[in-house]
């Protein structure tokens, strides 16, 4: 536990305090002459006056106002010595000093000095100041802490982090792979660094710019880079930061936040998430949520209300854009909005090449091997592919990263953590022939995505994986290239039920049947490829907004939901019905390849394609392609 001075006196002034007021309770008064003021011991009254009356005393000192006194008398059971006792008097005693005058003994009185009385008015007003200075300590050090109690003053204060230039080390280079979201935002910036060159011309700064794009694919890391190109005062917040339990301090956070920058004008504020604070007013079931409705009102009236803001650029990131609020969306208020997607295959590219400048890479590495491998890869996963394949470098104690290592950090991000290897037996034999059978379908239906690698090695909840790369990025699919993903998922089940029967189909293809019934469906209801004709009878899956569509019906008839089972039924039973004639006209290439495969527990695409090519001769333009 670290102390400090300021801590030591904190604990030590009322120690004292408290000392000094038992030492007071103690001895109320100190008389002036401590020596004379002493007695080994105490004579009562009566027999002080007994002496008295003998002419035993000597002498007398009245201390404390005539209420003790110390007598010099002589005891006769000490041999007649001297001896001092002390005498409590009682307080009405006038014929005391009369008698002690009449016996010519000598007395004195000692009066009382007002120590007592200083020292108790000082210990009085001690203890408070004390008390004061240590709580206005405590209360001061708690300004520091966040959420401590002395930010009981600051609720409605803004807690946006504030740069004047801000120095966030990353730059529009450091940003690949999102090529238009990043020339949009270079604009932003000119028109902060050259406005002239716009207003020459009656162009208008823009007010906002909202970043919309999956998680992962640099919306914040864009806003650093335009925080450190533009070198002007740049304010970060989360919108889950203007939102309390406490109503009205949302709003109150809003207006400060704008007031600071208008104070640091021309400025950025950038709000990420602003989800949280920018739903749709009144999309509640029983009515919204109050304090973020007022949050977004102020919000709303702070970006373009009745005063402008001259100056002021907000950016903003959200992966949810279909719950904001369409006020928030309109022009004057963001201006722009700029999709931020995931990456083509050159993005890939670009991305690996920036996140490959502090690696060191082996002469095998390919990054553009590694750009086609890994469709869908947003940036932060490309970054973190490299950074796995960087750990388990240093984990071989190799000296550079091998496109070993690449493949198994892929293998790794996507389906999980190697398992044990399986042992020889029944099971595993079922297992290569269920993952032979996607393969082999893989390769000789023609519009498939070519087989990368088929492995028996467990990832996951996987106990075999088969791995498909697609040629190219593809954005649009076409019917042939869904009837053949339909049929590759079913490769597996197919392959069970012709080698082993029908008594010994697994588990196995749980996940398989599901991917395929979801396509199937799509191909009906969305896309319009089936006997029910073009049309779009299911909108895009996605999660209920409670208000908005909780309600929401079925758009068609109890008989156009027959119809729709019966032809993805149709669909799912004709790929089937292919994959299991494919699996029994390829049969002796998938013994062979399941005895290779149970040998060496992985084989590559090209090895893969090799063998099969032994076995079967197919022309490329006489390949099944699946017709329904």
């Amino acid at each position: 536990m670290k102390f400090s001075w300021k801590t030591l006196l904190l604990w030590t002034l009322p120690a004292l305090v408290i000392g000094f007021f038992l030492w007071q309770t103690a001895f109320p008064s100190l008389p002036t002459d401590m020596s004379r003021n002493t007695a080994s011991t105490r004579m009562s009254y009566g027999r002080f006056l007994e002496y008295l009356d003998a002419k035993r005393v000597s002498s007398v000192d009245l201390y404390e106002g005539g209420r003790t006194a110390i007598v010099e008398a002589i005891d006769p059971e000490l041999d007649n010595q001297l001896q001092r006792w002390r005498v409590d008097l009682p307080i009405e005693a006038p014929e005391l000093i009369a008698k002690l005058r009449s016996a010519n003994i000598s007395f004195d009185t000692h009066p009382t000095r007002n120590d007592g009385a200083i020292w108790s008015l000082v210990g009085n007003l001690l203890f408070p100041i004390l008390l004061i200075g240590g709580l206005f300590f405590l209360f001061r050090r708690s300004n520091n802490v966040p959420g401590g109690p002395g930010q009981a003053m600051n609720f409605g204060k803004s807690k946006a982090r504030f740069q004047m230039e801000a120095k966030t080390g990353v730059m529009f280079d450091d940003v690949a792979g999102v090529e238009e979201a990043k020339e949009e935002l270079e604009e932003v910036v000119t028109f902060l660094k050259k406005p002239d060159r716009f207003t020459a011309v009656g162009a208008r700064i823009p007010k906002g710019v909202l970043l919309v794009g999956p998680p992962g694919t640099g919306k914040t890391l864009l806003a650093k880079a335009i925080a450190g190109e533009a070198g002007v005062p740049f304010f970060s917040i989360s919108g889950s930061e203007f939102v309390e339990m406490f109503v009205g301090v949302g709003a109150s956070r809003v207006r400060d936040l704008f007031k600071k920058a208008k104070e640091n004008a021309p400025c950025i504020i950038f709000i990420d998430e602003i989800d949280a604070v920018g739903r749709q007013r009144g999309a509640g079931i029983g009515g919204g949520n109050d304090e973020r409705e007022q949050t977004l009102n102020q919000l709303l009236t702070e970006m373009d209300g009745f005063e402008g803001n001259t100056g002021i650029i907000i950016i903003a990131a959200t992966n949810r854009p279909d719950v904001l609020d369409s006020a928030l969306l309109r022009p004057g208020r963001f201006d722009r909005q700029v999709t931020v997607d995931t990456p083509d295959i050159k993005g890939r590219l670009a991305i690996l090449e920036v996140h490959a400048r502090n690696k060191k890479l082996g002469a095998d590495i390919s990054l553009d091997a590694i750009a086609r491998r890994t469709p869908g890869f947003t940036g932060a996963d490309l970054a973190n592919l490299l950074n796995e394949a960087a750990i388990l470098t240093a984990r071989r104690r190799k000296d550079a990263i091998t496109m070993l290592e690449v493949d198994d950090a892929v293998d790794r991000v996507v389906a999980g953590m190697e398992g044990t290897p399986l042992v020889d037996s029944k099971s595993k034999r079922l297992i290569a022939y269920h993952e032979i059978g996607h393969a082999i379908i893989g390769t000789v239906v023609k519009a498939h995505d070519p087989v990368q690698k088929v492995t028996l090695v467990p990832r996951g909840q996987a106990r075999g994986l088969t791995w498909f790369m697609p040629s190219e990025d593809q954005g649009l699919i076409s019917r042939s290239q869904i009837l053949a993903r339909i049929m590759g998922a079913l490769g597996g089940r197919a392959a069970e039920e012709v080698v082993f029967g029908d008594a010994e189909v697994t588990t196995g293809a749980g996940n398989d049947l599901q991917q395929v019934t979801g396509m199937a469906r799509q191909m009906v209801t969305r896309f319009g490829m089936s006997t029910l004709g073009p049309m779009s009878l299911e909108a895009q899956q996605s999660e209920i907004f409670l208000g908005r569509d909780y309600t929401a019906r079925s758009e068609y008839s109890e008989e156009i939901a027959s119809r729709i089972d019966g032809q993805v039924r149709a669909i799912v039973d004709h790929c089937y019905l292919e994959a299991r004639r494919i699996i029994r006209e390829n049969r002796t290439v998938i013994d062979r390849l399941v005895d290779l495969l149970i040998e060496k527990e992985t084989i590559d695409g090209e090895e893969f394609r090799q063998i099969v090519a032994e076995y079967t001769f197919v022309p490329e333009k006489e390949q099944y392609v699946p017709q329904l």
